[in-house]
């Protein structure tokens, strides 16, 4: 049997101070480590330069592979205006009537005739009121005595806004010089006058195409 030799004092001296130095070296290491982060200083080496904005861009989300379009940008549409004025008058609300400022006249006095509207509708519309609308029609019996639109000068339109139930009359009467109208006549200073002494004439109106179911009665003398 061989005998085992067995190390010496000195041996076991060296091995320990061997194994105390690996231990100091690796927690040198460790505190190295925790205090240097060295992984930080690899991650700046790879970091953006502050100010750079083409690495700080967000990359764009979806199809990597499809390329962005230019949508055509839509042409603004135009805005409509609701027109909340009043609007043209149905000529079924208007109600005309015939005017005279007498109903019996004197031999040296002229009849002054005029146009009085109203509507019955219940909104507001505008209204032609203007003299190129306007027709005063007198007669006797079956006879037409005198037009209006036989020797009118320069006529003129003149709308109007009636409100709803307003009645209007026109503001200067027109003034009937007791003669007979007739179109090749209108500068004729001779023309026959309606006879008078009691005789009766009835005055007919009309303004925008609406004619008075009724007319005005009146006596000359």
């Amino acid at each position: 049997m061989t005998a085992t030799r067995r190390p010496t004092p000195a041996v076991y001296r060296r091995r320990r101070l061997f194994v105390l130095l690996i231990a100091l070296a690796l927690i040198g290491g460790i505190v190295w480590a925790v205090i240097a982060q060295p992984w930080r200083l690899i991650a700046d080496m790879f970091a953006a330069p502050e100010g750079d904005e083409t690495v700080s861009t967000p990359l764009p989300t979806g199809d990597p592979t499809s390329a962005p379009t230019d949508s055509p940008t839509p042409e603004p549409k135009p805005t409509e205006t609701e027109d909340t004025g009043p609007k043209p008058c149905d000529p079924k609300v208007i109600e005309v009537s015939p005017v005279t400022d007498k109903e019996w006249y004197a031999w040296d006095e002229n009849p002054q005739l005029s146009i009085r509207l109203k509507n019955t509708g219940s909104v507001d519309c505008t209204f032609n009121v203007g003299t190129n609308q306007q027709r005063f029609e007198i007669t006797s019996g079956s006879d037409l005595w005198w037009n209006s639109t036989h020797c009118q000068s320069d006529p003129a339109e003149m709308i109007v806004t009636l409100a709803a139930g307003q009645e209007v009359t026109s503001s200067e009467p027109l003034v009937w010089d007791r003669t007979r109208s007739r179109e090749d006549t209108c500068d004729s200073a001779d023309r026959p006058r309606a006879p008078g002494g009691g005789a009766s004439y009835h005055l007919n109106v009309s303004i925008g195409g609406v004619d008075s179911p009724w007319t005005a009665y009146f006596i000359l003398g």
